[in-house]
């Protein structure tokens, strides 16, 4: 069984390449995020931090904190996608949604809009990639994380 500080600088690494996969996305190939996609990206930056942070403070009790936190905001992150494919995908105006008033909230798209700006409806950014839903995409990374949480979790103190 991988070690919790293996488990916890992967979901750090795939996380932030999980956002680097959509800024590439985004910026070379022109598939401007909707409000959902952006909260999907906030999700993952939040999972790296915390994965972070629990790999650096490597006592039992912040490890089970981070762990713990890496399932609540994965939790978070399989909710958005599935909101995003099944609700917001159908919609032609994401403003005053959910995701649109966190990231709004946060601050985060005007501290830095390349990464975090909402440029696209719900309906316009609904594209798939080989057949699968970008969304789909999160979904299954989201779920990988959570298991990940379980894992350090549950790892003998």
């Amino acid at each position: 069984m991988p070690r919790a500080s293996a488990l916890l600088l992967t979901a750090a690494v795939v996380s932030l390449g999980a956002v680097g996969a959509a800024l590439v996305s985004q910026h070379v190939f022109d598939m401007q995020p909707c409000p959902w996609c952006v909260l999907q990206r906030v999700v993952f930056v939040a999972i790296a931090i915390v994965a972070l942070l629990g790999l650096v403070l490597r006592a039992a009790f912040p490890r089970q904190v981070a762990a713990i936190a890496i399932l609540l905001l994965s939790a978070g992150g399989v909710a958005a996608a599935l909101w995003q494919h099944f609700v917001a995908a159908s919609s032609t105006s994401c403003k005053l949604t959910l995701a649109d008033r966190i990231v709004g909230g946060l601050g985060l798209d005007s501290l830095w809009p390349e990464v975090f700006a909402a440029y696209a409806s719900c309906a316009d950014a609904a594209v798939k990639l080989a057949g699968v839903s970008y969304e789909f995409y999160s979904l299954v990374l989201f779920v990988a994380m959570a298991a990940v949480g379980f894992v350090v979790l549950r790892r003998p103190r």
